[in-house]
């Protein structure tokens, strides 16, 4: 099976691609600065071919279609949209707009612009698929006072983003059913990454691990859907 996953460098990302290679699998792997990705180099030396590594950046349209150019015109079984961002976690009465015009243009424009470029080649696919990594935090049946993960309210681009994400996702299962796409979103989780902190329940290793079993899972009857890593549904 043939990969393709963004913010390849560093925690979820470099975890998805080392797993993969465990299990025999070949990656084609997205990190903004290449030559800063010393781990993700490290697995390419053990892989050789199976793994290759380019420059990516979600964020720009000429960095997103050279990377589809050099991903090439073979097919694409899975396309992970992982790359993402938390941005700042202000108070609405001291909101960083230009941040948050970040987090909105990474999370949520970004995955779409891959997957925009990337699913010529994904539907030549012998699976179809196309995930991205959201947050149960984009729930809005779950932003409540009791909060996920014990968060009540709060982090707005984060969660705007997200949600804009989910309902991107949604609007490409509808689209490209009838060729026969798969595509789903999947939280992670509050995982031990750079991004989720050393107080986080989860190892990388056990959330990648379940979402690797939900991707192989997913089909055309569960396309468009909101799963966490253990492959329960969560709520809109």
């Amino acid at each position: 099976m043939r990969y393709a996953i963004s913010g390849a460098s560093r925690g979820i990302g470099l975890e998805f691609v080392r797993q993969l290679l465990a299990r025999g699998d070949t990656v084609e792997a997205g990190a903004r600065v290449p030559s800063e990705a010393r781990q993700l180099a490290s697995l390419a030396r053990e892989a050789g071919a199976r793994l290759r590594i380019h420059s990516l950046d979600i964020t720009d349209t000429d960095s997103v279609k050279a990377f589809a150019s050099r991903v090439g015109e073979a097919p694409v079984d899975v396309l992970i949209n992982n790359a993402g961002i938390g941005g700042k976690w202000h108070p609405l009465v001291d909101m960083d707009f230009e941040d948050m015009s970040q987090v909105m243009e990474t999370n949520a424009v970004g995955p779409i612009r891959l997957s925009s470029a990337l699913i010529p080649f994904v539907l030549k696919g012998n699976t179809r698929k196309i995930v991205h990594l959201t947050t149960h935090m984009a729930s809005l049946a779950d932003n409540t006072p009791a909060g996920v993960y014990g968060i009540a309210g709060g982090a707005y681009a984060y969660r705007m983003s997200k949600a804009a994400l989910n309902a991107g996702m949604r609007t490409m299962a509808v689209d490209f059913r009838e060729q026969g796409l798969i595509t789903a979103v999947l939280s992670p989780g509050w995982v031990q990454t750079d991004m989720g902190g050393k107080m986080a329940p989860t190892r990388v290793e056990d959330s990648v691990q379940g979402m690797l079993r939900v991707i192989d899972e997913l089909t055309l009857v569960n396309s468009g859907r909101f799963f966490d890593y253990q492959g329960k549904e969560l709520p809109w």
